[in-house]
């Protein structure tokens, strides 16, 4: 097919390009810059990119869209900062797809718009949105823009629009880095010291294998975790230290403590500085994010590639490309 590409240039943009192109696809990326695309050359035949200024020129004759756009930032100061890419992104998309006939729409969301489980029982995709998820502006304004496709899905009986919600991905192309971030705070310190937290971790080439799938594959109108280990944070530090190779120790941060990192970036915003440190986004650190990714295994073929791989992935790029 020939496909319309959005954040191509971010981990899991990346990673989806990277499948599209070895599966044969034609793709046409709106990109910002091109020269951050980091894929080989030899892997580009079949990519044309395009400014971000044109999306109707780069969409004139494509069958399908991939949404991979996201703005993650946890320092932006106001909620209307997230709009644009999160939801606003969302209207454009559908009005695009109403003029050039276009009918098929893959959105990537994020696991935090579904509630979350326990360690003996996580969350499948029938969970409500939770705490303190439903205070987040990033997950808030990714649930704004699924509703829009939502209803957009039920005008359109005809179209096949899937909503997919990915975990905290790991591997290559991380360019920024933006899930590296954890990784490297813990990269071969000897003493460690994490939130209590989890999150449900996954290899970001599975989650791009079953974003590819989900083109022709899945329910229309449907949602589905993209999604994989789930482990606490200290657990997946004490692996990365088995697949790296170092000795660590690990310790779990009271609570106490972390809340009141939270308040003393409250105070820093306040001033009118920009901080990640905030009560909003430090209490989604003290929570245990597992999720049941059984239904996209089954309708869209997301594999189960072991995390130590996706680990092993990440350092491995990440020394060959600097």
């Amino acid at each position: 097919m020939k496909i319309l590409l959005l954040g191509a240039s971010g981990l899991l943009g990346h990673n989806v390009l990277k499948q599209l192109l070895a599966a044969g696809h034609e793709v046409h990326a709106l990109l910002r810059d091109s020269s951050r695309l980091h894929l080989p050359q030899e892997e580009c035949a079949g990519l044309t990119t395009h400014s971000l200024r044109r999306p109707e020129q780069a969409a004139a004759g494509c069958d399908a869209i991939v949404n991979c756009i996201g703005c993650t930032d946890m320092s932006l100061r106001h909620y209307d900062d997230y709009l644009p890419a999160n939801r606003d992104i969302c209207a454009r998309l559908v009005g695009l797809m109403e003029q050039q006939g276009i009918t098929r729409l893959v959105y990537v969301s994020t696991a935090n718009t579904i509630g979350y489980g326990t360690p003996g029982r996580p969350a499948d995709e029938q969970a409500p949105m939770q705490e303190p998820f439903t205070e987040s502006w990033y997950a808030r304004s990714k649930r704004e823009g699924e509703k829009l496709l939502d209803e957009a899905a039920a005008r359109h009986p005809d179209w096949h629009i899937v909503t997919v919600h990915p975990g905290f991905m790991v591997g290559a192309y991380d360019v920024k880095p933006s899930s590296g971030a954890l990784l490297l705070a813990a990269y071969r310190r000897p003493l460690m010291a994490a939130p209590c937290g989890g999150k449900s971790f996954l290899h970001v080439a599975d989650a791009a294998a079953a974003i590819v799938n989900a083109l022709t594959l899945g329910r229309h109108g449907g949602h589905y975790l993209l999604t994989g280990e789930n482990l606490s944070l200290k657990e997946f530090y004490e692996l990365q230290a088995e697949v790296c190779g170092y000795r660590q120790r690990c310790l779990t941060l009271p609570s106490w403590l972390v809340r009141a990192a939270g308040r003393a970036g409250d105070l820093l915003r306040l001033l009118g500085l920009r901080t990640q440190l905030s009560t909003r986004n430090v209490r989604q650190l003290l929570v245990r994010e597992y999720y049941d990714n059984t239904l996209a295994h089954r309708d869209l073929g997301l594999p189960a590639t072991p995390l130590s791989q996706a680990i092993t992935d990440f350092f491995h790029w990440r020394s060959q490309s600097l």
